[in-house]
């Protein structure tokens, strides 16, 4: 009995007694037959970001084994916008490692996610999750690391306005009940997660909190840790399957709650946006390559100096409709200009706090009956990008992130390139706003970010991870919201941004 597996929330680890990365087949049909499972769900996201979902009664055994093993098939251009008609065809097979029992059904469900598959049975190649495995093998295949990350998801819960033990406006970071209206569908919603398979860091109340009418917005987050699973294609594809899971399972939780919950960029003027930052590591035998000796690396500059480099592109994928550029303002805690920087939360590429300093000593000055710690705690040390937002494609963000990090390492002259465009203050003080006037700035309009992407889009290709139809679509997706100058346009007009937050409000 391994006592360790047997406490894992995900009730298939549990019971068979293994990590979800050695799952087979032949697991999923004895947890199945010795369970009383009597549905599958095969779960798979499409071009919109969402998860969608296939239902299958269990007939009998010949019937579960031909699903598990040939999949179905499905209407590609129904699912992506790249996909013509005519040739949309697509078999999704199910991933066994990402096997859960799902927390809402009635009738006990087991849901799995999927891959696809074009008609001659390869990955299909313009596929988000395909196309990450590509960026990943790709970016070891260039520098030997492998490259992992995390999300930082944000969202806001709003309900009808409650007048008892009001927390001030813009001031709910980190609040507790009864001032944080919803932290038990917050601490519901990161059991049903861990259940799910999700590698959960922490979850908080975060600062957005205010009214508009007798409506309430609160703003809370849920931040997972890096994946370390060793026999996974990438890492970095679990940690996107995570992402999209817990987006659903949040989902799911609100509407039996009763109140409504988006992951949406931008709400009102004036007031905190949701991001969803993204805190990456390169990893090489174990060692985080981003430190050595408390101090950052020539491969941690080299990552930073790609993802600066290409940034403005890459909101293609992480900032997708026109209300991502409401919240890319300044004095939001939301980046503008293309920078790096320490602890600086003004920056486009933040080094958090990365324990290399005094850590293990911290212990005995808070708690003096113990002896200092002497454990290496390298790996804690991380990078974040901080402008993509709840309506970017998970998958495609991170492959494109992969991608930037080792352009980094293909730039001659990343580490100069990265040194310019370093800050230490706050940018968006007019005391330094001559450093603000020096640095090039985000994209400020889909249209902008449509552009960039055709004018970077070389990078993306190459090695062929990301597909030109998928590029394409891209492109043509975000042209479709003809929003050059709606920022300024609809700015002072309220009424105008809570039209146009209505009609995103569910994106991603």
């Amino acid at each position: 009995m391994n006592k360790e597996l047997i406490m894992n929330p995900n009730q298939l680890v549990a019971f068979l007694e293994k990590p979800c990365a050695e799952f087979t087949k032949e697991d999923i049909k004895r947890y199945i037959q010795q369970n009383g499972i009597r549905m599958v769900n095969f779960m798979y996201p499409a071009g919109d970001g969402r998860l969608k979902t296939l239902n299958f009664v269990i007939n009998n055994q010949a019937y579960l084994d031909a699903i598990l093993t040939c999949g179905e098939r499905v209407d590609g251009s129904s699912l992506f916008p790249f996909i013509e008609a005519g040739s949309s065809d697509l078999y999704v097979i199910p991933r066994f490692r990402t096997a859960f029992l799902d927390p809402f059904a009635e009738i006990p469900t087991l849901s799995m996610l999927c891959s696809f598959f074009n008609k001659d049975g390869e990955p299909l190649e313009s596929s988000p999750e395909h196309t990450l495995q590509k960026a990943c093998k790709a970016f070891t295949d260039v520098t030997g690391m492998e490259f992992q990350a995390m999300g930082e998801l944000e969202y806001y819960v709003i309900s009808e306005k409650e007048d008892l033990f009001e927390t001030p406006d813009q001031r709910g970071y980190h609040e507790s009940m009864p001032f944080c209206k919803w932290a038990n569908l917050r601490k519901e919603a990161m059991r049903a997660i861990a259940q799910a398979g999700g590698q959960i860091k922490y979850g908080h109340s975060e600062v957005g909190n205010f009214t508009i009418g007798n409506l309430q917005y609160e703003q809370n987050e849920i931040e997972f840790l890096p994946v370390d699973i060793e026999v996974l294609p990438t890492k970095v594809e679990e940690a996107a399957d995570q992402l999209v899971i817990a987006k659903w399972i949040l989902r799911t939780l609100a509407y039996q709650y009763g109140v409504d919950l988006t992951f949406a960029p931008k709400i009102t003027t004036g007031k905190a946006g949701s991001g969803l930052h993204i805190h990456t590591r390169l990893m090489k035998e174990g060692k985080n390559m981003y430190i050595e000796n408390g101090q950052l690396t020539e491969a941690a500059k080299k990552a930073i100096a790609g993802i600066l480099e290409i940034a403005p592109s890459l909101t293609a994928f992480g900032n997708t409709n026109p209300t991502s550029y409401f919240r890319l303002v300044p004095h939001q805690e939301a980046p503008t200009n293309i920078c790096w920087g320490d602890r600086n939360r003004s920056v486009l590429v933040r080094v958090p706090l990365g324990w290399t300093q005094g850590a293990n000593e911290m212990i005995t000055d808070a708690n003096p009956l113990e002896q200092a710690g002497h454990a290496d705690l390298s790996t804690k040390q991380t990078i974040e990008f901080r402008c993509p937002d709840g309506s970017a494609d998970v998958y495609l963000l991170l492959a494109g992130l992969a991608v930037a990090a080792r352009h980094g390492f293909e730039m001659p002259d990343a580490l100069p390139y990265a040194e310019e465009r370093y800050v230490n203050v706050n940018i968006f003080d007019d005391a330094h706003k001559h450093i603000a006037e020096r640095l090039s700035h985000l994209p400020t309009s889909c249209a902008e970010s449509a552009e960039c992407l055709a004018n970077q889009r070389a990078i993306y290709e190459a090695q062929g991870v990301f597909s030109a139809s998928l590029i394409d679509g891209m492109i043509d997706k975000l042209n479709s919201y003809h929003d050059k100058t709606l920022r300024q346009d609809i700015s002072n007009h309220p009424e105008n941004i809570q039209a146009l937050v209505k009609k995103f409000i569910n994106a991603g």
